[in-house]
C-alpha cells in the first residue's frame, strides 16, 4: 500500500511509466495501464497487484501487435511466440481472444490470405498448401475453406510452370522435360498433373518460337 508521489514517462521507453510511492520507485507501467493513475492517490496491495497484472497482460499485447506487423501470423504462431518469451498461457489466452475480437488474427483469415498469396506469387499444389497450413497449426476444416476458393491443380501447375519455363528457352525436350518437371515436382504437384502440363508448354513455347 502506498500514496502515489510522482508519475515519470520513462525515459528509453516513452510508453511506460515510473510509478513512484511515497518518494520511492515502486513499479512500471505501460502508458496505458498508468493513464487513469494521478499524484495523491493512494493504491491498496489489492490495487497494486491487479494493475501489475494489468501490464503484464498489455505488454504481452503490445508484443504480439509487434509480431504480427511484419506479416499476417496464425494463432499458433502468435501462441507461440509469446510462451518463447515467458508468457503465461493464462496470459496468452487473453491475448488472443482480445486480438480475435479485433479481427486482427484469426486463421480462416490467415489461410484465405496465405492461399491468396501463394497463388499469386509462388504457385503450388494443394498437398504442399495443405501442409504449409497444418505447420502453422490451421484446422483441416479451416484449411479446407481457404482451398475451395483456390485454382484446381493443373491450373496452378501450369501458372507455376509457365513462370518457370522463361528459364530454359532453347533447351531440347527432354532436358526442357527434366528441369520444369522437377520443378514442378518440387512444387508439390503429382506426376499425373505434371505431365500434360509439360506438354502443354512446351507446345505454346515452340508456337511461339515460329
Amino acid at each position: 500500500m502506498g500514496k502515489i508521489t510522482a508519475l515519470k514517462v520513462q525515459l528509453r521507453n516513452p510508453n511506460r511509466v515510473n510509478v513512484y510511492l511515497d518518494n520511492q520507485f515502486a513499479f512500471g507501467l505501460a502508458r496505458i495501464v498508468a493513464a487513469r493513475l494521478k499524484v495523491g492517490m493512494v493504491l491498496s496491495d489489492d490495487k497494486i497487484a491487479a494493475l501489475q497484472a494489468q501490464d503484464v497482460s498489455e505488454t504481452a499485447y503490445q508484443q504480439a501487435l509487434h509480431f504480427i506487423s511484419y506479416r499476417p501470423r496464425s494463432e499458433m504462431e502468435v501462441r507461440k511466440k509469446l510462451i518463447d518469451k515467458g508468457t503465461e498461457e493464462e496470459v496468452v489466452d487473453t491475448v488472443l481472444a482480445r486480438l480475435k475480437a479485433a479481427q486482427l488474427v484469426g486463421d480462416e483469415n490467415f489461410a484465405k490470405i496465405w492461399v491468396e498469396n501463394r497463388v499469386t506469387f509462388r504457385p503450388r499444389s494443394h498437398r504442399m498448401l495443405r501442409y504449409e497450413l497444418k505447420q502453422k497449426g490451421v484446422e483441416e476444416e479451416t484449411i479446407q475453406l481457404a482451398l475451395t476458393e483456390a485454382q484446381d491443380d493443373p491450373e496452378l501447375a501450369y501458372q507455376a510452370g509457365l513462370r518457370y519455363a522463361r528459364r530454359l528457352a532453347g533447351l531440347d525436350w527432354e532436358l526442357f522435360r527434366k528441369r520444369l518437371g522437377g520443378f514442378l515436382s518440387r512444387r508439390g504437384f503429382s506426376y499425373g498433373t505434371i505431365a500434360p502440363v509439360l506438354s502443354r508448354i512446351w507446345e505454346e513455347t515452340k508456337s511461339a518460337e515460329q
